[in-house]
């Protein structure tokens, strides 16, 4: 796919990705609005990465580094899109930042319900780890 673009999102993007995440996100979060991922690029710039084609936008993933460990999440592709080599292109960049940063391990947020996603991730040579299950607690009502 040679007229795939993948770049990192600005402040005029996050209107396009929020609409986005609406068509092509398995789920919400209660951070999917104007301010958190104002709260995401502005602190850390190159975390939501974009995949475009032709000026579309056609794919998303956030890559972000806590300085500990490398975190995936929203990695999402256009329906019509999916099955390109656009989630791999985002997942390689991804890969290719956290190395940049001195990521060693990363790890990926899946829904539990989201088969289809959890195939996607396996085929990337991501998996469950057996001996850690993730607590969440929202900060927020």
């Amino acid at each position: 796919m040679t007229d795939l673009r993948v770049r990192a999102a600005g402040p005029e993007d996050l209107d396009a990705v929020l609409a986005f995440w609406k068509t092509a996100a398995e789920g919400t979060s209660i951070s999917d609005d104007r301010a958190g991922v104002e709260r995401l690029v502005d602190r850390d710039p190159e975390a939501l990465v974009l995949a475009e084609l032709d000026g579309e936008l056609v794919g998303t993933v956030i890559a972000g580094f806590d300085g500990w460990r490398c975190h995936l999440y929203r990695l999402a592709v256009h329906p019509e899109r999916r099955r390109q080599g656009i989630g791999s292109a985002l997942l390689a960049a991804a890969e290719e930042r956290f190395a940049g940063l001195g990521g060693r391990r990363a790890d990926a947020m899946v829904l539990v319900r989201n088969e289809r996603a959890q195939h996607a991730w396996s085929a990337a040579g991501y998996g469950p780890e057996e001996h850690w299950r993730r607590w969440v607690k929202p900060l927020t009502d």
